[in-house]
């Protein structure tokens, strides 16, 4: 550090990269001294004058105020009142147009001067030295200092930095052209200049000052030298002539060789920059207890006629400086706040000065000339070589363009000062820094977004919880706590626990501890034992069951109507069933021919299903009818044992072409079309032929026998019968009905083996019977019919092996006048054995299904 001292007071002075050397054009306005000017119409003091929050209003419309008075207070962060330049009445307070590029409005106060000017009482401080540091900034704060280089930060926020510094730092650089304010003001105020100093240096405590001032102010310089000399911490250093000398990092850079990291500030090193014209207003602070208010302002351009400086009054609108000094516009006049290169033109001059105006330019066209179309990047590469920051400028363009915002972040775009040197060496005249300042302001009003969108999460959590430590409270407050016990209570549940613990030993220990607890919650709380409620308990169960009996009695009397009402209905059923059998066999003998017709897969499976349905519908309705002909007419032994043989060979044959049609439909193989309808064919004519027999079965049995053998020779020959074989045919008729009858009604009852039969059957459908309970009367019926079963099956078996012969021809004529379409083969044992097993399968089939008509019925 002591060599880096040695070397700065020997004079030093390190280089910085970049920079471009333009006209500097300062001569115009040093020639004159720094002027006064009438005060204006009226004042447009606009609050934001400065980097940071407004100040709070503390006026009102109307209201008269004296020169120097506050019209703000602070409030906020880095936030500074202003005051008012003159005094006069406030008449309005509106948004006006600001000092910058996009005119936008900003709240203001708008006064009226009367003249007189005249100060508020001012309270200057004898002896700066006796303040403490508190008080100093204090002093600053109130005062309204901001700086005036042209960033406009608060100077008291830069002089109550707890960082050690070591160099403050005087930038009395001025590098922009045309710019001379703070070369007037060192030439006529060195020493204002010079005590604003030494309070800096009251407050920092700085190894080292050194003001900085080009080599083009020889004047500026010795004025400086000459306040400074009797203060030996306060060098006077001349570096050359190079745009932008004067940014903040790269003064630090040519006075002494440091370099502030990208995204750091000078008190991250050490270093402490303040304006020239800053240090005089903290000087008229303190010093003369002035705040700020005005400020030296360059006017120039060959359209004045009176170039130089004036001091300004804060909110003086521009227009009213450049009639002073003698403004004549020509067509399409510019007029630029600032240098140059890092001024902007104004939307118009109805603008007030503020704190960061140091200069108006106002060119003709040959003195600043209008910037023409931009062009292509050629990638030339002079923009990086004039980088004072080292950037790359054209990285810089092209992501700003593409709105890559990372990118723009990583190539370091807020180390830009935006001075302006790459636009101005730019061939293809690309405004580079605008690109640059848009992308700047988006990307902090992106980050500002974000700010806000966290501080909102921030504020919604912090509400939730309270919201749930407010509910937490609310449930605690409302729950009971449980009432201290005296010393009395608790020696008495102490007495009741030991006697419990004392008769432990007892069978009713159980009952005794309970009682034992209930006396002594009883005598705790002063309550009664409740009452006994025994009687009244046992007389609410007496009437519960009286209840309970008189719902299941109600509910036996329900059972048995409808028990009743299901007999009518399954007589009913039977009734309806014997009809649609008789319509069925007479349709079938009207339409014999289409029995052998062939027909399709599907439609001879259908045509099976329902022969067998009306097979078995036939079958319980010559059940129900033999039993009538049973009670009425007596049959013979003899003919019921030869009629029994031919009803079983029938309904083996019929039962079998069921089955293997059921068999076949289930498996769900392909059949042939012509077997198929043949088994249809010969399914049809045995259904019709046993209802047909049913139907016409009455009192003349010799008539019913004639009509049969009329209704199953039909489907046959057209040859002519004989009587004799209308004789066998009746004979057969008869004996059929009386066997049907028999064998029906030896199924239904509970014999052994049938049963067996019927139990199988009921499996292989998978078919759940109705559970219909039978009444007293049918069970006498089904017993008294099952005793004449069996005992005329006793008797036609013994009589069945003497009348084979006839049997065998009576089974067999009866086989060729029900299906002629089948061949006259002797029957096997075992085909007999198969025919009865199906014949009972087919009944209990039958049986069943009469069963469910009666069910739905």
């Amino acid at each position: 550090m002591e060599k880096l001292i040695d070397q700065i007071k020997q004079g030093k002075v390190w280089s910085i990269p970049g920079g471009i050397h333009p006209p500097g054009q300062k001569l115009q306005s040093t020639t004159h001294a720094i002027a006064r000017l009438p005060l204006p119409d009226k004042l447009v003091v606009s609050l934001k004058q400065h980097i940071g929050a407004n100040g709070k209003l503390i006026v009102e419309k109307g209201q008269q105020v004296l020169k120097g008075q506050a019209l703000t207070k602070p409030s906020g962060n880095w936030s500074v009142p202003v005051h008012a330049p003159t005094s006069g009445l406030i008449s309005d307070i509106c948004p006006m147009p600001s000092a910058h590029p996009s005119a936008l409005p900003e709240l203001s106060v708008i006064i009226e001067p009367d003249g007189e000017d005249k100060w508020c009482e001012l309270h200057p401080v004898s002896d700066a030295k006796t303040l403490s540091h508190d008080e100093l900034v204090d002093i600053i704060h109130q005062s309204g200092i901001a700086g005036m280089g042209g960033a406009g930060f608060p100077t008291y926020v830069k002089a109550d930095t707890r960082k050690a510094i070591e160099f403050l730092i005087v930038n009395a650089v001025e590098c922009e052209p045309y710019i001379t304010a703070d070369d007037m003001l060192m030439r006529e105020h060195a020493d204002g200049i010079i005590a604003g100093i030494e309070l800096m240096q009251q407050l920092l405590n700085p190894q080292l000052t050194i003001i900085g001032i080009e080599d083009n102010k020889p004047d500026a310089i010795a004025a400086m030298k000459q306040a400074a000399q009797h203060n030996d911490s306060i060098i006077v250093q001349t570096v050359p002539t190079v745009y932008p000398s004067g940014g903040e990092k790269q003064l630090i850079k040519l006075l002494t060789g440091k370099e502030v990291p990208s995204g750091s500030i000078p008190a991250d090193i050490g270093m402490l920059v303040q304006n020239v014209g800053t240090l005089f207003a903290v000087n008229q602070a303190v010093n003369e207890g002035k705040p700020l208010i005005e400020r030296v302002v360059t006017v120039t351009g060959n359209t004045i006629h009176k170039q130089g400086n004036v001091w300004a009054l804060l909110g003086t609108e521009i227009k009213h400086l450049l009639d002073c000094q003698g403004f004549s516009p020509v067509p399409q006049q510019r007029v630029v706040m600032g240098g140059p290169m890092m001024g902007f033109t104004l939307p118009t001059v109805r603008i007030g000065v503020v704190k960061t105006t140091n200069c108006i330019l106002a060119p003709d066209h040959q003195e600043l000339a209008e910037p023409g179309d931009e062009k292509a990047c050629i990638r030339c590469s002079a923009c990086a070589d004039a980088c004072p920051a080292s950037l790359l400028p054209q990285q810089l363009q092209w992501f700003a363009k593409s709105k890559e915002y990372d990118k723009l972040n990583e190539h370091n775009l807020f180390d830009c000062i935006e001075c302006g040197a790459c636009a101005y060496v730019c061939p293809s005249e690309i405004p580079l820094v605008q690109y640059y300042r848009v992308a700047k302001a988006e990307i902090k009003e992106q980050q500002a977004e974000q700010i806000k969108a966290e501080r909102a999460k921030e504020r919604f959590e912090a509400r939730k919880e309270r919201l749930e430590r407010e509910q937490e409270e609310r449930q605690n407050r409302h729950k009971r706590k449980p009432a201290a016990k005296s010393d009395g209570e608790k020696q008495k549940v102490a007495d009741a626990l030991a006697r419990v613990k004392a008769k432990s030993d007892d069978k009713d220990s159980k009952s005794a501890v309970a009682a034992a607890i209930a006396r002594a919650k009883a005598k705790k709380q002063g309550a009664e034992l409740e009452p006994d409620n025994s009687e009244v308990a046992k007389e609410r169960a007496a009437r519960k069951e009286q209840a309970r009996k008189y719902k299941e009695q109600k509910a036996q009397e329900q059972g048995e109507e409808s028990v009743d009402k299901d007999d009518k209905k399954s007589a009913v059923a039977a009734a309806i069933a014997r009809a649609k059998a008789k319509k069925a066999a007479q349709t079938a003998e009207e339409n014999p021919e289409a029995d052998t017709a062939p027909k399709d897969d599907k439609k001879a499976a259908v045509a099976a299903a329902i022969a067998r349905a009306k097979a078995k519908k036939a079958a319980q309705a010559t059940e129900n009818q033999t039993e009538a002909e049973e009670e009425a007419t007596p049959v013979d032994d003899k003919k019921a044992a030869v009629a029994a043989a031919i009803a079983r060979a029938k309904a083996k044959k019929a039962a079998q072409a069921a089955e293997n049609q059921t068999e076949a439909e289930e498996d769900s193989a392909p059949v042939d079309d012509k077997k198929a309808a043949v088994a249809a064919a010969i399914a049809r004519a045995k259904a019709k032929k046993a209802a047909k027999e049913q139907a016409q079965s009455d009192d003349s049995s010799q008539q019913l026998d004639d009509s049969s053998d009329e209704a199953d020779s039909k489907p046959q020959s057209d040859a002519p019968e004989s009587s004799e074989d209308k004789k066998k045919a009746a004979v057969a008729a008869a004996i059929a009905r009386a066997k049907a009858k028999k064998a029906a009604k030896e199924q239904a009852q509970s014999d052994d083996s049938s049963q067996q039969l019927d139990d199988s059957s009921d499996e292989a459908n998978s078919k759940p019977q109705s559970d219909v309970p039978e009444s007293s009367e049918d069970k006498k019926k089904a017993a008294v019919a099952a005793a004449i079963a069996r005992a005329k099956a006793k008797k036609a078996a013994k009589e069945q092996a003497q009348s084979d012969d006839s049997s065998q021809q009576l089974d067999a004529s009866s086989d060729e006048a029900n299906s002629k379409p089948q061949v006259d083969e002797p029957e096997s044992s075992e085909d007999k054995k198969k025919a009865a097993v199906a014949r009972a399968i087919a009944k209990a089939k039958a049986k069943k299904l009469q069963q469910e008509g009666n069910d739905k019925s």
